[in-house]
């Protein structure tokens, strides 16, 4: 609790005034979600590193990554809008545009996972498999980790979407929003990454 103590000095006939220095503070579920992004952050560079490491060392299987990855990679980047159009309207009080835009990120995000999975069927029909060759392997261990993580974001969008039917999500109450927003877009750009990663690096 923040306490405003004046002290009052006398120098020389000249009163000096001392205000308390504000104290720079973070909600702490927002602190512990940056604490996860971080170790998230930490987990796909050691898969990405692992990645460069195992392909230097030969005995790699050279194929083309199923052109679903790149639908998805579009889709993912309509829910980034999408929930930019939550956050938006939320901060505006605008109720009916956050519930849209909310519904219409879940659907986005549904449709990223259904179009993962779909990949890792086109990655069977050309005879890459999990069991195998690590350049399917990573393939299958980057977008599946990432797929887990999507999950956990969808869980919390309804959360939120819940929060927003209840009326508990506006300009006056905006931690929760703001913390799915962060996630679902870290989420959306580490995809991204992966998916340049892969591209560049077969």
């Amino acid at each position: 609790m923040e306490r405003s103590v004046d002290i009052e000095k006398e120098l020389d006939g000249i009163t000096l005034r001392e205000e308390p220095q504000p104290i720079l503070s973070m909600h702490p579920q927002k602190f512990a979600l940056w604490l996860f992004i971080v170790t998230v952050v930490m987990i796909f560079a050691a898969f990405t590193s692992a990645y460069i490491v195992r392909r230097s060392e030969g005995n790699w299987l050279d194929f083309e990554l199923p052109s679903l990855f790149g639908i998805t990679s579009g889709i993912i980047l309509l829910s980034s809008i999408s929930m930019h159009w939550a956050y938006i309207s939320a901060k505006k009080d605008r109720i009916a545009q956050l519930r849209i835009a909310l519904v219409s990120t879940l659907v986005l995000g549904i449709a990223f996972l259904i179009g993962q999975f779909s990949a890792w069927g086109a990655l069977v029909d050309i005879e890459v498999f999990f069991v195998g060759n690590p350049a399917g392997s990573f393939v299958y261990v980057l977008s599946g980790v990432h797929g887990l993580h999507i999950i956990s974001a969808l869980i919390f969008l309804v959360v939120v979407l819940v929060k927003a039917f209840r009326y508990r999500v506006h300009s006056k109450q905006m931690d929760t929003m703001e913390m799915c927003v962060t996630y679902w877009h870290f989420l959306d750009g580490l995809w991204l990454y992966l998916f340049l990663f892969l591209l560049l690096n077969r």
